[in-house]
């Protein structure tokens, strides 16, 4: 669940691939950020994206909020957002991988059984 190498690199590079286009394709239309509070819907997302904080919770956001977008902006954009979609939802079954927070906080454990000793 949590690769490391060139696995986990191409897990890392597709958070941040994911995190840049909801910040994108959310504030190329400059006709929906009305307040700064807009502004965070899209940019909390993807910046827990990009450090790799509970990774497929936020992706699947990233692409409810795209939905709006996309409902919003209408078909003219639709091919983008598609393809925006698709990527948070790769993102969101393949897990963070090695190199975030997610792996630290919930990765693989060591445990160690003590031999019982008959008394």
């Amino acid at each position: 669940m949590f690769p490391t190498g060139v696995a986990g690199a191409a897990l890392l590079l597709l958070r941040i691939l994911v995190a840049t286009n909801l910040v994108w394709e959310g504030t190329a239309h400059w006709t929906l950020v009305t307040s700064v509070w807009i502004v965070i819907v899209f940019v909390s997302p993807a910046i827990c994206l990009c450090i790799g904080f509970l990774a497929p919770y936020f992706a699947l956001l990233g692409v409810a909020i795209q939905l709006v977008v996309l409902y919003e902006v209408g078909g003219r954009h639709g091919f983008h957002l598609a393809l925006s979609f698709l990527f948070s939802l790769v993102l969101a079954a393949l897990g963070p991988g090695g190199y975030s927070i997610d792996a630290h906080l919930f990765g693989r454990k060591l445990l160690i059984v003590q031999p019982h000793k008959c008394p």
